[in-house]
């Protein structure tokens, strides 16, 4: 059965003046409006589309790439607001409906929220929801310490960043450990610090022990290089001016300049750094 949300690769069963009926039979099909199909379509012709309902719930078939699918984690923007809850801008002509329901806060015209796109049954619709503490769970983990990850931020909370981790676990970054402002719905690589009790995650940016040493030692080996092989910063720098250029925290910074002083790839001068 045709759903949508997803997306099928479809062949061209009718045209006719208003557009074209795509399918596998002629029971199940998606309509494309002819202002949205490419020109020299033909009737036979197969090609990926993705499927949504319009504004008079008639299921139709698209090539344009919407911002997120059924499953998807995504921040998207409210375009409106009624009674049945927010309408979100998915880059589709319909909006996407936010139940009342499913909003984890008050929201208005204008704000970015991070939803989930769901497929609801019983509706046969597809909805976002914005409470999200029932799809992740940590009773059991997929992740282990200093594995690598792909993290999502979720909530402000008192100690720090609540994350979501490779899109099923909790974790927590906290704020003495991140150098910028971060953001709900903010995508970042990062790494499994330390597992606590109850299978708690302490989250960092970046990658784990030396592996990300090294990688930074590129960072300042790059930076020198652009700037003629000089830079007037040193272990006594700020940690914001050390962010600001490098990108990293300035523990990170001191280990890598160890790291190239030792190799020889830096001298250490009392104002600065200069390639050996």
């Amino acid at each position: 059965m045709l759903k949508p949300g997803f997306y099928y690769e479809l062949t061209i069963l009718e045209k006719t003046a208003d557009g074209y009926w795509f399918g596998e039979t002629k029971e199940q099909t998606a309509f494309m409006p002819k202002q949205y199909a490419d020109s020299g379509l033909l009737v036979g012709d197969k090609l990926p589309v993705f499927l949504y309902h319009d504004s008079t719930n008639i299921l139709c078939a698209t090539t344009k790439k919407p911002k997120g699918k059924v499953g998807d984690l995504v921040t998207l923007k409210v375009v409106d607001m009624s009674p049945a809850g927010a309408f979100l801008d998915w880059g589709l002509p319909k909006d996407l409906l936010l139940p009342r329901s499913m909003h984890e806060d008050d929201l208005l015209t204008g704000d970015y929220c991070l939803v989930k796109i769901l497929y609801d049954t019983p509706t046969g619709k597809v909805i976002a929801k914005e409470k999200l503490n029932d799809e992740l769970n940590n009773e059991v983990l997929t992740v282990k310490e200093k594995e690598i990850v792909q993290c999502i931020v979720y909530k402000d909370t008192e100690l720090g960043y609540q994350v979501i981790v490779n899109d099923k676990h909790l974790g927590l970054l906290h704020y003495n450990e991140v150098f910028k402002d971060l953001f709900v719905g903010d995508v970042f690589t990062g790494f499994v610090k330390k597992i606590k009790e109850e299978n708690k995650l302490d989250i960092m940016i970046g990658k784990p022990g030396y592996q990300r040493v090294e990688d930074e030692g590129d960072v300042i080996l790059r930076e020198l290089r652009k700037h003629n092989g000089y830079l007037p910063y040193h272990d006594k720098s700020s940690t914001e001016d050390i962010y600001r250029v490098f990108g990293m925290s300035k523990k990170t910074f001191k280990m890598t300049l160890g790291n190239l002083y030792r190799d020889r790839k830096i001298k250490i001068e009392p104002e600065g750094i200069r390639l050996a």
